[in-house]
């Protein structure tokens, strides 16, 4: 059955979908303009300009203040150590939901995107209850000198629980879309699991991988609410650099607030710089060879 046609009146144009009149897509260019200007880059600005407001040496002086400095090492020693970890749960998990059919199944990406849906607070504060002095595991933690909660382990808990969704989450429709019609043609030639996961699956998706560690790892360096309620605000000893700045800025002490808020800012603005030419070179990855 052919789909049924009418004939147009005379003199009608005919319009794309998304065709818009000129000053509709100016009106909308410039809104977006205005609204990056006020919540992105004038903030972003005035943070760079705080925090050489008084002079270079009064940055320098701030950044390697030895509480900086233990804020700066932990941070990154907590995203070192959350980020690997996520990188093998996400692929396990990706490789479980897009490969194969389980029992349980929704419920694995019903927990995957626990995180998004509570609260970081709220996250922190289950740790609380599970390996604080008074909570389940407290008596016994304390028994054999062991702790969780206002140390390094309870932040990296924390910080593991809150980034658990970027890497799978990103690796689980990539995986769905590429099928299992190669690792099946791999099986069927004599390739071991490993060997199939290496060679084939690898691969295809490594630079979705890297996409989701860089997002996980900037989600682990800038956590705040979770790391603030299992940390107990020590400083040179459980304090991050959002936590630092907060304590800083509590205490009047702007310049050195702005100045390691600059670091998370640069950070922040690596992260960005990874993250879309990575997107670059996905796009370049998708694109067919025929239309290039």
């Amino acid at each position: 059955m052919t789909a049924m046609t009418f004939p147009l009146p005379a003199g009608t144009r005919i319009q794309r979908a998304t065709q818009e009149p000129a000053w509709v897509r100016w009106f909308l260019i410039g809104l977006a303009l205005v609204f990056l200007t006020l919540f992105l880059f004038i903030p972003l600005v005035s943070v760079f300009y705080e925090a050489f407001k008084k002079g270079v040496d009064v940055y320098l002086a701030s950044i390697t203040d030895p509480d900086a400095l233990s804020a700066i090492k932990l941070t990154l020693t907590v995203a070192a150590i959350a980020v690997p970890l996520n990188l093998v749960f996400g692929i396990a998990a990706a490789w479980a939901i897009a490969k194969f059919e389980f029992r349980g199944k929704n419920l694995l990406i019903t927990l995957i995107d626990l995180p998004f849906s509570v609260s970081p607070v709220v996250s922190g504060l289950i740790y609380v209850l599970v390996f604080g002095l008074q909570g389940w595991f407290g008596p016994w933690l304390a028994e054999h000198d062991m702790k969780i909660i206002f140390a390094v382990p309870g932040i990296v808990l924390a910080t593991v629980f809150v980034t658990v969704p970027f890497i799978a989450r990103e690796l689980i429709p990539l995986m769905q879309a590429q099928g299992t019609e190669e690792e099946e043609a791999a099986v069927v030639l004599g390739t071991s699991g490993w060997q199939t996961f290496y060679k084939v699956t690898l691969p295809n998706i490594k630079w979705g991988l890297l996409y989701g560690a860089i997002l996980c790892n900037a989600r682990a360096m800038g956590e705040f609410g979770a790391v603030s309620v299992v940390s107990g605000h020590i400083r040179g000893s459980t304090n991050t650099m959002p936590l630092h700045v907060e304590i800083l800025y509590n205490e009047y002490n702007f310049a050195a607030a702005f100045a390691v808020a600059s670091l998370l800012a640069l950070l922040a603005l690596v992260t960005l710089v990874l993250k879309t030419l990575v997107e670059l070179r996905i796009k370049q990855q998708d694109t067919p060879r025929g239309s290039e």
